[in-house]
């Protein structure tokens, strides 16, 4: 048996109330009024995202580059110097370039760069970062080699190949430590 309850007259005039309170019209302010909190919700939602990513980033950073000076010494570099976060520019010739590590000593400089995860983009990128290094370099008459290193938290197996195959070191995670690992062939410079 089943039991259903009819609504009383009192819950039907107060659902009709309701209803006409609701009716209102939406003006095209109120439209625009919408869009421009919405927009507004979406820039603050960036900025956190944004916030968050750069705290990664940071954390990425921290775990991936401590004692570079002495990993590198395994591949032959003896670099004297480590600096971080560091900024070159060139408003002359337009050059603005940031580097999240440089180790360097007076022939050589390693540019290490740190992706939360790596892709193939970030690789073609770098190259071209690289070759703006190089002509920065020219125009301060530094005639140093500039290698590369990519420091990252995860990769997958055909980016890991194609970093090295590039010429590039890189740096991950392996067990509790930090490893570096040559290119396949030759490294390159620029």
């Amino acid at each position: 048996m089943t039991i259903t309850k009819t609504p009383s007259k009192k819950n039907k005039k107060t659902a009709k109330k309701t209803a006409r309170k609701t009716d209102k019209k939406v003006t095209i302010d109120d439209v625009w009024k919408t869009i421009d909190e919405i927009g507004k919700a979406q820039k603050e939602t960036q900025r956190i995202v944004g916030d968050l990513g750069n705290r990664f980033g940071d954390i990425a950073e921290h775990f991936l580059t401590p004692d570079l000076r002495r990993k590198f010494k395994k591949f032959g570099f003896a670099f004297g110097k480590i600096s971080r976060n560091l900024e070159w520019e060139n408003e002359e010739h337009n050059f603005l370039m940031e580097f999240d590590a440089l180790l360097e000593n007076g022939t050589q400089a390693m540019i290490v760069e740190v992706k939360a995860k790596l892709d193939k983009k970030d690789i073609d990128e770098q190259i071209n970062r690289m070759e703006k290094v190089r002509r920065y370099a020219d125009l301060n008459n530094d005639t140093r080699q500039f290698y590369c290193a990519m420091a990252t938290m995860s990769a997958k197996k055909e980016v890991i190949k194609y970093t090295l195959e590039n010429g590039f070191y890189l740096i991950m995670p392996s067990g509790e430590d930090v490893k570096v690992t040559a290119p396949e062939s030759k490294p390159r410079f620029w």
